[in-house]
């Protein structure tokens, strides 16, 4: 993972893209080697896919101890591996990588359902659903809490060690603690959070409840099975969990200098650092859980004002971590989901002793703030994939591309011949638009081929609410930190960069690996389907995964 190698196959790979019988299908190259790399793709998906997206599906398979690759229905080219991949490492001997969880560290979907008849969301209504929304989340890049903004840290070190077990216990809750897919996930008594260094994770302290930039969302919506209104919300760690990122970013850089691309960075069972960035993983993943059941509590109470009856908590369900898990075929294993999330079926190990056990758990899938969002319950199949699935529709347009392409004026009334109220003033950001992803369809369709799992409810969008900060390519004197910060000949290849093509990326990228150049992609991250917050060139960093 030094020098970028030559690949056999990497213009012809679909070719040996072989249809499986189970739904899939398997690639194997001289590339790949003998790690088994599966595509859960439709034909469509397939040819449809970057033709660079190669190379990093070959990067995922060069971490020490990889024992599976799983490409989500979503993937798209990313940092280093791409966005919707899952990877399987060997839990004893294996790496711990870094690029495969992300700098949104938990990001993750809630959701949550009421008995409310659709029709009685009149466009007016929609707008006062928005409104008493926005006066209880803070939305945008580095939005601060409406709630715990004056917290020190020391009760902050108990809410990202404890949990919802802590939150539940010291703060008392409206919701049941059981939707969540985890109540706490553990953190050793012995890690410290490193605060200060490049990536400042203390810019998380006052952001609990806040919901960020970039793809993160908020959205009313309603379900074609039952004709009644949900409630969807999309955001992770904010800037804490983006700092620690950065700051363990830097660490497996100077620990291991020959991997010369910084997304590709990992940590063996040896280093220093390996037990202390799994304990970052789980500080990061414990503040986004809580970030979004303390937004669930905030649009309760923004749903009970507007339409006088309660929301009830569906699911709430991580991606973008990783984590201990058995596998049948695999054994004991670290699960990266980069873009990606959990999917344990009815009978699951994991699942023994939850109201899950008879059922899975539900699964959480957006679609753009313009197509159908999916609630599925996973299937034994679903072991094919590591028992993971896409976290999203996956991106088609890049943002630069879209703020070129797209017509703001026609792409604001599509969304009201829809009925889709964006905000309060329905203008569309135009980098989030519908057209800079994939089908929803198309995308749950691969996931039913290949019998991962099944769809509960198909929602549609009513009304969306995003941040709204200023997309004009440049990042403002407050973001220019990101993971460390840049430089002037750093900052004017960032902004040439969000403009590239992803073919043209690579080949940028390709060229600076090649001269010994470090450039920090992610910095100007890019996953309705990004994840990052605080700092970035269009959008909001810590939403950076997709």
């Amino acid at each position: 993972m030094g020098k970028p190698e030559q690949l056999i196959a990497a213009s012809t790979w679909k070719q040996y893209a072989v249809r499986h019988p189970a739904g899939y299908y398997d690639l194997v190259t001289e590339d790949t080697g003998e790690v088994p790399v599966r595509l859960f793709f439709t034909p469509e998906l397939l040819r449809s896919a970057e033709t660079t997206l190669y190379r990093q599906i070959v990067n995922a398979t060069r971490f020490p101890g990889a024992k599976l690759v799983a490409i989500t229905p979503d993937a798209h080219y990313g940092y280093g591996v791409p966005v919707g991949c899952v990877i399987l490492t060997d839990a004893q001997w294996g790496a711990v990588a870094m690029g495969p969880v992300g700098f949104d560290i938990g990001c993750g979907m809630m959701s949550a359902r009421s008995d409310v008849d659709a029709e009685e969301a009149t466009p007016d209504r929609r707008r006062a659903f928005n409104a008493a929304v926005m006066e209880r989340v803070e939305m945008g890049m580095g939005g601060v809490s409406r709630r715990f903004s004056g917290i020190d840290k020391r009760e902050f070190n108990e809410l990202v060690r404890g949990g919802a077990e802590y939150y539940v216990d010291r703060y008392g809750a409206s919701f049941n603690r059981s939707h969540a897919e985890r109540h706490r996930i553990p953190v050793e008594d012995s890690w410290d959070i490193p605060w200060g260094g490049p990536g400042r994770p203390e810019r998380g302290l006052a952001q609990i409840g806040s919901l960020g930039g970039g793809n993160h969302f908020i959205e009313l919506q309603r379900s074609s099975q039952t004709g009644t209104l949900f409630a969807q919300v999309h955001t992770g760690s904010r800037g804490f969990g983006h700092g620690l990122a950065t700051n363990y970013f830097e660490m497996a850089r100077a620990e291991r200098p020959e991997v010369r691309d910084i997304d590709l960075g990992f940590f063996m069972a040896g280093s220093k650092h390996y037990r202390s960035y799994l304990n970052a993983v789980a500080a990061g993943g414990n503040y986004a859980i809580l970030n979004r059941l303390v937004i669930f509590e905030a649009i309760a109470e923004a749903f009970h004002k507007v339409f006088r009856r309660p929301l009830e908590l569906v699911y709430e369900i991580s991606h973008n971590l990783v984590q201990r898990e058995c596998h049948p075929d695999y054994g004991e294993v670290l699960v990266h989901r980069k873009g990606a999330t959990r999917a344990f079926p009815k009978g699951h190990p994991s699942l023994a002793g939850t109201q899950w056990e008879q059922t899975g758990h539900p699964v959480l899938i957006p679609g753009s703030n313009k197509d159908f969002s999916f609630i599925l319950r996973p299937l034994p199949g679903a072991a094919a994939s590591g028992f993971s699935v896409n976290h999203g529709a996956g991106r088609k347009l890049s943002r630069g591309e879209a703020t070129r392409s797209l017509s703001q004026s026609q792409v604001d009334a599509d969304y009201r011949r829809a009925g889709i109220l964006v905000n309060l003033d329905g203008r569309v950001p135009l980098d989030e638009a519908a057209p800079c992803y994939k089908p929803s369809r198309e995308v749950v369709q691969a996931v039913l081929d290949a019998g991962l799992a099944e769809i509960e409810h198909e929602l549609w969008p009513l009304s969306s609410l995003k941040g709204t900060d200023e997309r004009s390519g440049r990042r403002s004197k407050k973001e220019k930190g990101g993971r460390a910060a840049q430089s002037p000949e750093l900052r004017k290849l960032s902004r040439k960069r969000a403009d590239l093509t992803a073919a043209e990326l690579d080949a940028e990228l390709e060229s600076d690996r090649l001269s010994g150049f470090q450039f920090d992609a992610d910095s100007d991250d890019s996953d309705h389907n990004d994840d990052s917050d605080d700092g970035g060139d269009t959008h909001d960093p810590s939403s950076t995964h997709y």
